[in-house]
């Protein structure tokens, strides 16, 4: 391409015209254009990584339910360290009633460390929310992803050929099981091998 513009440069440059101008601005704008392409082949190639990726097992969708397991079981610790402390005040309570100054004063404290637990448990609302907007922007992700697939097909989307690597510890660790997993050992099933 760049020869065939040299050469119309070159022919009308005989001709008496001023072909820089034109012939630049072509180049210019043919390299703006080889650009781009270059630009869409590796987001084409990137896209189809993540599409490779999250067909396997550890899609988006599994990173959402880990992230929605992580509230549940803090809003339920959460909820067992309240009734705890709540059941601590109401002692503390009873026995400022019937004691002395000095049991008093101790109460005092214990009840003011109760406060406390309270006022540090609101993490769990705030991390809640914050883990809810990761959630629904891994959601969000996974759209457009569906969506770039489905505009250059998943046929055309190649994925570079990752090495395999050789298998550790750590590849065996998956964490806490998510309610609904299937195949998964529980506590229960470890008793009854022992037991």
């Amino acid at each position: 391409m760049e020869t065939i513009l040299k050469e119309l440069h070159t022919a009308r440059g005989k001709a008496g015209g001023d072909p820089a101008a034109p012939v630049d601005n072509a180049i210019a704008l043919w390299s703006g254009v080889d650009d781009i392409q270059k630009r869409i082949d590796v987001t084409k190639t990137e896209i189809g990584a993540l599409y490779a990726r999250n067909a396997g097992e550890q899609s988006n969708a599994r990173a959402a339910d880990e992230l929605r397991a992580v509230v549940e079981g803090t809003e339920m610790a959460t909820d067992t360290i309240l009734a705890a402390a709540e059941a601590i005040d109401t002692t503390v309570a009873a026995i400022m009633q019937d004691a002395d100054d000095e049991l008093r004063e101790r109460a005092q404290a214990i009840g003011d460390s109760v406060i406390q637990i309270f006022e540090a448990c609101n993490f769990q609302d705030i991390t809640g929310q914050r883990i809810s907007k990761v959630v629904e922007s891994l959601a969000f992700i996974e759209e457009r992803i569906a969506s770039m697939v489905d505009v250059w097909k998943a046929q055309e989307l190649t994925a570079p050929v990752q090495e395999k690597k050789e298998r550790t510890d750590k590849d065996l660790l998956n964490g806490p099981a998510l309610e609904g997993d299937y195949g998964i050992v529980n506590q229960d099933d470890v008793d009854a091998l022992f037991g």
